[in-house]
């Protein structure tokens, strides 16, 4: 295979609204480069990318597919990522590494919810951008409309570089307002013939050019001048002009494509090779403190992991990118967040599930290695004594859980290895093993990702397994203050237990001041791993308890802490201070301590006012204006408290805070109420007091398990 200079790379991320026709693409720019003979299609399930089981299936994009061809002596390396929201995991990492990004727009739906979504992280990592306008043959396109779409969501630095001579059944020709010319496609597609632009569509051509020519000449001094004293810039100054523009982000150029007919796609490869960003023009990446960390060719090897994907018969295939020097097969590197070393196994370039065998791959490229003893995504690897740390990519937070149960006993080690393969190929997946609720709780981006998930447990993996209903992690504290005394004993034959106990225990809050009627002799604070604090105070005096029995006594209340008195849910914020009791010379010891702590502590409790607190969760809703009511009306029905709106862009911005019982196949809701167009994130915030009805019910579903 050849190897390529990084001045010849190009490395496009494509993305969209699942339907925009980005798989479409991606086929359409394979076959005009010659990288294939014959165009597949998503109905026919024939497609290079989306050629997974599940993917013909469901006739979408689930996982990201590498592909790469090459275009006039530069190498495209050409990421086709999934666009429905569910699967945003499959795109951040491709995202991560990319130096341009192509979306794709539906010419009948315009601007849909998951562009809007994705912009925001081409925003974050400042990826140059351009759309291409598709399905310009639908009978309901509207490129004019789709263009003022855009304009409104991402601003006036999306800049129409062509347009369609007619839309609809009749699309055949392109107005190139760059070069000023058509370009008019044959029925089947291809290369089109190049022709003047027609006289009935020369003026709208030459204000667009007019437009563009300014908006290049804005973002550079020196072709300001030249505009000014020429009043035009040739096409040398444009390319560059564009060039500039683009990487800086300064423009958005938009382009038409009917990609299912083959038309516009080599204009679009000719701009990406001419314009686009090699990788070392592109932004400079980060180190994980911060720090810009220049590229360079002949430096010492640096390569970032970004994406694992598991094969059968061939195992872990890790996507990477190399940042710095070239990497060869056989090469041994240091893994900088492990410190261990690593050698290098055969070098790949992908084509779908085709692998092509390299033996080197230089400064700016994307390739994969397999057997990779050490390494993770978000794994950067260098020579040793000289690696850095880039900075990883950071994937969203998941909006809807799962628990999974085995229906065959005997296949927990099974599970366990498949859930964490399956967060290892995509970690937007969160797996919690609860010591707490006893459940395996799978924590994703959505309905259709569960499902996916689901399907890899039961197929991939082979397990029985089936999904229910996670419980929530309530808390138990107390509103008021007690004391209680226990005297534990015990007689039984030889050695007896003895042990009394007396305690104060109360609601803590910061900075409250010690109990008025007790010396403290000592106070521990507590955090504890369930959230929340105990602060234990030791006021013995007189010596009634010896010292060496008070960490049995916190042992005993942490315990019933952790299986708390009123519902079995971990209780927090409370202060205990021990302040009397009784021992005996011999029969005392440190678990009848621990006994009689714990049953004090319990008495006491469920003497303060118990509350129950369950937790309660940030959320924003992204939605369009018509359908803010409902969601607003939605959000109320399920105890939600409306902290605030914004706008964001073109879309509003609803703030509120709902308790986590209530978000349980949210999302889902969301969708079905807004027709896709919402999406919504959710970060824990605190822990609330639960209204009494949840309280009861809680307690009644506690009683009945402990009598079952």
């Amino acid at each position: 295979m050849k190897v390529y200079d990084p001045s010849r790379i190009r490395n496009i991320v494509l993305l969209g609204h699942s339907g925009s026709g980005k798989t479409t693409l991606a086929e359409t720019m394979l076959f005009e480069a010659g990288a294939i003979n014959r165009r597949g299609r998503v109905e026919d399930h024939n497609t290079v990318s989306d050629y997974q089981e599940i993917e013909k299936e469901k006739e979408k994009s689930i996982y990201s597919s590498f592909l790469n061809l090459d275009w006039r002596g530069h190498k495209i390396n050409l990421i086709d990522t999934p666009g429905t929201s569910d699967f945003i995991g499959e795109v951040v990492g491709p995202l991560k590494i990319a130096d341009t990004a192509i979306f794709t727009l539906n010419a009948e739906n315009g601007v849909e919810v998951a562009t809007d979504a994705l912009w925001k992280y081409v925003r974050k990592y400042e990826i140059p951008s351009m759309f291409v306008v598709n399905k310009l043959d639908n009978e309901r396109s509207d490129f004019w409309k789709t263009v003022e779409e855009a304009k409104e969501h991402y601003g006036r630095e999306v800049t129409v570089v062509q347009f369609p001579y007619s839309e609809g059944n009749d699309f055949h020709a392109i107005v190139d307002v760059l070069r000023m010319t058509m370009y008019e496609f044959p029925e089947e597609g291809g290369k089109p013939d190049k022709l003047p632009i027609p006289d009935s569509l020369k003026p709208k051509a030459e204000k667009l050019h007019q437009e563009l020519v300014e908006i290049i000449a804005e973002n550079d001094e020196t072709l300001m001048d030249i505009y000014f004293e020429h009043g035009e810039l040739d096409e040398e100054q444009m390319r560059e002009g564009l060039h500039l523009s683009l990487v800086s982000g300064q423009i958005h150029p938009v382009f038409c494509v009917c990609a299912a007919r083959n038309m516009g796609t080599g204009r679009v490869m000719g701009f990406l090779d001419d314009v686009a960003p090699n990788p070392l023009e592109a932004n400079t990446p980060k180190t994980k403190d911060g720090d810009s960390f220049e590229m360079s060719v002949d430096g010492s090897p640096i390569m970032f992991l970004f994406k694992t994907h598991s094969e059968s018969h061939v195992g872990d295939l890790i996507y990477f990118k190399v940042y710095n020097g070239s990497v060869k097969s056989g090469m041994d590197l240091v893994n900088a967040s492990t410190s261990n070393s690593v050698r290098l196994g055969n070098l790949y370039i992908t084509e779908g599930h085709k692998r092509l065998d390299v033996s080197e791959i230089k400064t700016g490229d994307i390739g994969a290695v397999v057997k990779l003893k050490d390494g993770e995504v978000n794994d950067t690897l260098g020579e040793k004594g000289k690696t850095v740390q880039l900075q990883p990519i950071e994937f969203p937070s998941t909006t809807i859980r799962t628990a999974v149960k085995l229906t065959n006993e005997g296949e927990e080690d099974k599970l366990g290895t498949a859930l964490h393969q399956i967060h290892r190929e995509d970690p937007s997946v969160v797996i919690e093993h609860s010591q707490e609720l006893k459940q395996i709780i799978i924590h994703a981006q959505g309905e259709e990702h569960l499902a996916v998930i689901e399907d890899q447990l039961r197929n991939r993996y082979k397990l029985h397994i089936e999904f229910e209903t996670p419980k929530i992690p309530y808390r138990e504290t107390i509103t008021t203050s007690t004391k209680a005394k226990y005297k534990h004993k015990k007689q039984s034959g030889g050695a007896g237990q003895y042990a009394e106990v007396e305690l104060l225990v109360e609601p803590y809050y910061e900075g409250m001041p010690d109990p008025s009627d007790m010396k403290v002799r000592n106070t521990d604070v507590h955090d504890l791993p369930w959230g929340g604090k105990l602060v234990f105070n030791n006021c013995i005096v007189g010596g009634v308890i010896d010292n060496r029995f008070m960490p049995a006594i916190l042992k005993g209340i942490m315990e019933k802490m952790q299986n708390g008195p009123m519902s079995g849910c971990c209780a927090r914020d409370i202060r205990v201070s021990v302040f009397d009791g009784s021992m005996h010379s011999v029969d005392s010891n440190e678990a009848a301590f621990k006994t009689a702590a714990r049953m004090a502590f319990k008495e006491a409790f469920l003497q303060c006012n118990p509350q129950l607190l369950e937790p309660v969760y940030d959320v924003e809703v992204v939605v369009p204006a018509e359908y803010m009511g409902d969601i607003m009306g939605d959000l109320g029905t399920r105890r939600g408290q409306i902290q605030g709106m914004d706008s964001e862009g073109a879309l509003q911005k609803i703030k509120a805070q709902v308790p986590l019982e209530e978000l349980d196949h949210y999302s889902t809701s969301l969708k079905s109420m807004t027709q896709g167009s919402a999406t919504y994130t959710r970060v824990f915030s605190h822990y609330a007091a639960a209204p009494h009805s949840v309280q009861e019910r809680v307690m009644k579903e506690t009683g009945e398990l402990e009598e079952a």
